[in-house]
């Protein structure tokens, strides 16, 4: 998280080249009043509906050489950046350099600023005068005790410097100011914000992130996202869509062969069935008498009477139409056996005199 905090100032002083070299000295311990949702965007620690809360920034972390080092050749701005000075944006916002950092005596932290921009110093001439500095910290939440006793909810630690400001208005008032004494400032950046009227930037959730408006790089690069995002999700509903119309393409053919069937097994048509299929079983047996006809269709009885009748080559030359009339005409020219006829043929060739064939040659007789 980037914070900025107020500095106070010696006197500045000209080096031959026209440079402005000025002193600074920054609070040493404190309490930082901080909106909920500035330290808490995303709740999760309860605090992004709690209005103003305090931040402890304690010794250990003032005091650490890795915190003050880390300021030293870090670049002066005119103004706050709306994003951290790196090495892609230096040239955009650097006017001077942070030349050192140490500790004075009564424990503050001393910065030395070199201004090398000709348009900055004479910003400062002019009188804008008063600076802070910004740096990246970790918070780590809990239950702290400030100076005096206040109660915070988090501390910083890991401090890290970024940059320095000069600006128009500091958070801290005019006693952070270049002027011709040394001020201390320890007053509260956030809590006095109000007061010297530094505009606050706004700021949104964007695709869970949180983008400042001022950023136009940012506030571009994530509704580019949301963009994109809202092209794959209309994508989506599109093949989605697609793919609802066949499925019920599918179901209007399925409940039509549904209706078809249901149709097919009234008691008439099962009749009616039944009636064909014994007429065909009958006609087949009639050409070819140990014709098996269990387990078969109606095509393949067919087409094994033509193979019986024709041969294997020509019913496999036809179809299902072909097959069909040849059926017929095998079936038209095949008698019903005649039990008398056959037993009188048989007759001549020897005796009849067992009672079953009596007994068949009178029911053929008499019937």
């Amino acid at each position: 998280m980037l914070f900025s905090d107020a500095l106070t100032l010696d006197a500045p002083r000209r080096t031959s080249d026209g440079y402005m070299a000025v002193r600074a000295k920054a609070a040493r311990t404190g309490t930082y009043a901080y909106l909920g949702s500035e330290i808490d965007p995303e709740n999760r620690h309860g605090l992004r509906d709690a209005g103003m809360v305090n931040v402890l920034r304690d010794a250990a972390a003032v005091f650490d050489p890795l915190s003050a080092h880390s300021f030293i050749g870090k670049p002066i701005t005119d103004n706050h950046p709306t994003v951290a000075v790196n090495a892609k944006n230096w040239r955009d916002h650097a006017r001077g350099t942070v030349m050192g950092a140490k500790w004075e005596e009564g424990g503050y932290l001393a910065f030395d600023l070199m201004l090398t921009d000709a348009d900055t110093i004479d910003a400062v001439d002019a009188g804008k005068r008063e600076l802070s500095n910004g740096y990246a910290a970790e918070l780590q939440f809990g239950d702290f005790d400030g100076p005096g006793g206040v109660k915070c909810v988090a501390k910083q630690i890991a401090i890290k410097g970024n940059h320095v400001a000069i600006v128009d208005r500091g958070r801290a008032g005019p006693s952070c100011a270049i002027t011709d004494s040394v001020a201390i400032c320890d007053a509260n950046p956030a809590a006095v914000s109000a007061f010297t009227q530094e505009k606050q930037v706004k700021k949104i959730v964007l695709d869970g992130l949180q983008v400042d408006l001022s950023d136009a790089e940012a506030v571009s690069a994530a509704i580019s996202k949301l963009q994109d995002k809202a092209a794959q999700a209309e994508t989506a509903l599109t093949d989605a869509k697609g793919q609802i119309s066949t499925l019920q393409g599918e179901k209007a053919v399925l409940e039509k062969k549904l209706a078809d069937a249901n149709a097919e097994l009234t008691p008439a048509k099962q009749d009616q069935r039944v009636a064909d299929r014994a007429a065909l079983v009958t006609k087949a047996k009639l050409v070819k008498a140990d014709i098996v006809t269990d387990g078969k269709t109606d095509a393949e009885i067919r087409r094994a009477v033509v193979a019986f009748t024709l041969g294997d080559a020509e019913a496999s030359a036809l179809d299902d139409v072909g097959i069909a009339g040849a059926f017929a005409m095998a079936a038209k020219d095949a008698k019903p056996a005649d039990p008398l006829r056959t037993i009188i043929t048989d007759g001549l060739r020897g005796p009849v005199n067992d009672a079953a064939t009596v007994a068949t040659i009178r029911a053929a007789r008499y019937a």
